[in-house]
Parts: structure tokens; sequence; C-alpha cells
């Protein structure tokens, strides 16, 4: 029987409040399954590992991005060949976009029972954790450092969208230097208010960050956004979520297998956030695993 890993935490809590909902049409549509909640953070990657190890094949992920992303290490850190479905409800939702899995239940439940299964690129990335120690995790959406680590932080601890958390943070933001390396290139020293290592396309609520993202091309996007003033950053801000600002003299853009990436100011740490959660901080390196993960996706 598959296994619904649910948190009831996402979404605000309404995940929780409206599961017996989110249940009927689940198997309305779907058919049986067996639900396990998570009560904190970490639980959904413990769950699935758990099930991925007592033989479950089909794992499907209820929440947002953070969900789906702690399900993804589950599976993968279970060493089983287990498939990863999503039934979304959650805030952000940046990993279904990209799948084009829709919102809704109805519709999303659907995808789960007649979609078909494909082989994705995850990234595996190596940081420092808030204990000062060396930790490793997988992510199939983006990682980044910069502004968007505030602006997380912001919704998350002051319970505001993601729009008006960038607003206010954009006001406070100075560019931050960074040393980059790509793949076996030189080192270069980077002045960026973001930068964002992409498999997926999305992030930070819609955003189209890395419009060019393939999730089986065996790359990674690596989109760097420079010095721009409040000003331009808000007048720019269509562009950023129609995907049509790579082509801005401040925004880079290059493809690699593998980032490595530090702070330039040893005095200075920096905050990474993968998947929409805040784990750690640089320095960080980050690899592409090709094909490493299966999932459901729509026809």
């Amino acid at each position: 029987m598959s296994v619904v890993i649910v948190n009831p935490s996402s979404a605000g809590g309404s995940t929780g409040e409206e599961w017996p909902q989110i249940a009927s049409e689940l198997r309305s549509q779907f058919g049986a399954f067996r639900p396990l909640f998570t009560r904190k953070r970490g639980d959904a990657a413990t769950l699935a590992s758990e099930a991925a190890r007592k033989g479950a094949k089909f794992i499907i992920a209820c929440g947002g991005d953070g969900t789906v992303s702690e399900v993804a290490n589950g599976i993968l850190s279970s060493g089983k060949d287990v498939e990863l479905g999503i039934l979304p409800s959650g805030t952000g939702g940046d990993f279904r976009r990209t799948l084009e899995i829709p919102s809704q239940t109805r519709a999303a439940a659907k995808v789960l029972r007649i979609g078909r299964t494909v082989k994705i690129d995850v990234g595996r990335v190596s940081f420092v954790d808030h204990k000062g120690n060396e930790a490793m995790r997988y992510f199939v959406g983006v990682a980044s450092c910069g502004m968007s680590t505030q602006v997380i932080e912001r919704v998350k601890s002051e319970n505001v969208s993601f729009a008006s958390s960038l607003l206010q943070t954009a006001m406070r933001t100075s560019p931050t230097r960074l040393a980059v390396q790509l793949d076996d290139s030189h080192e270069r020293h980077l002045h960026v208010l973001n930068l964002c290592v992409a498999n997926a396309r999305y992030f930070g609520g819609g955003m189209k960050i890395a419009p060019d993202a393939k999730l089986t091309d065996g790359k990674f996007d690596v989109v760097g956004v420079g010095d721009l003033s409040a000003l331009k950053l808000f007048t720019s801000a269509p562009r950023v979520y129609l995907g049509s600002h790579l082509s801005m003299p401040e925004v880079s853009h290059a493809l690699a297998r593998k980032v490595s990436v530090r702070s330039a100011d040893r005095n200075l740490e920096v905050a990474l956030e993968i998947d929409g959660e805040l784990p750690g901080r640089l320095p960080a390196t980050f690899q592409i695993v090709p094909g490493a993960l299966r999932i459901r996706v729509n026809c």
C-alpha cells in the first residue's frame, strides 16, 4: 500500500484542519493509502526512510516544498528504489510548479494515479549546520544564499507573504561578496544580492529564477543577481517572476555539475537556504546526482 506523509503544520496549519477533506478526495481519485503524520521538523525524512526500508514502493509527500524535500531526503538516504509523489498543500509550491503538478487536491490526486514516472536529478550539498558541524543533505529544487535567506527568515518569523517580505528585505539588503568555483574552473569573487544553485526552475513563492533549468540534464543552473538598487530590484521583480531576467546585465547564468561557494569575507557568516529551509551556512559544495530519484509527474 502507498504511504502518504502528511505535514499538518504546512500552509499555516490548514493542512491539518483540512485533512479529512484532503483524504477523502485522495481516496476517491487515487485509492487506498496509509497516512503518517509529522510532529516536528525532520520527521518527514525519518518517516520516509523507515517506510522505504519496510518495503513501501510509493511514498507521497503532502505539504509544501520543505515536506517534499524531507521526504525525498528520506527516500534517498534509505538506499531503496522508491517512487516519490507530491500532493501539494503548502505555502510556496515551487517544486510542483516545475513538475506542472496542479495545486488542487483532486487534480493532483489524479496525477498520482495516472501520471508517468520519470527519473530526475537531485542536488547533494555539504555545508556547516547551526552547531558548526559539517552536514550533508539532498535537494530537489533550489539552494541559495544572500537576500533570499533574509526573505525566508522574515516569512517564517513574521508570517508575511513572500512578496511582502521581498519588498521589506530589499530596502535593507546590501550585496554579499562570495568566492565561487564552478566545476574545475578558477575560483571567482562575485558581488551579489543573491546566488542560486538551481536544479528546478522556481523558488521564493513563484519566482522563475532559473527558467532554463531541466531536471534531467545532469547540471545545475547557477544564477547570480548582482548589485541592483532597491528601486531597480522592485521594477525588475516582474521579470524574475516571468523568467525574463537572464538578459539583464546585472544577472549571470552558468551551467555546472559542481559548485563550491564560500564567503569572501572571513569574518562574515553567510546563511544558506535549501528548498525553502535554512539549515546552516557557507562554505558549501553542491554536486549534481543525475537520475537519482524516481517521481510521479503529470502526463
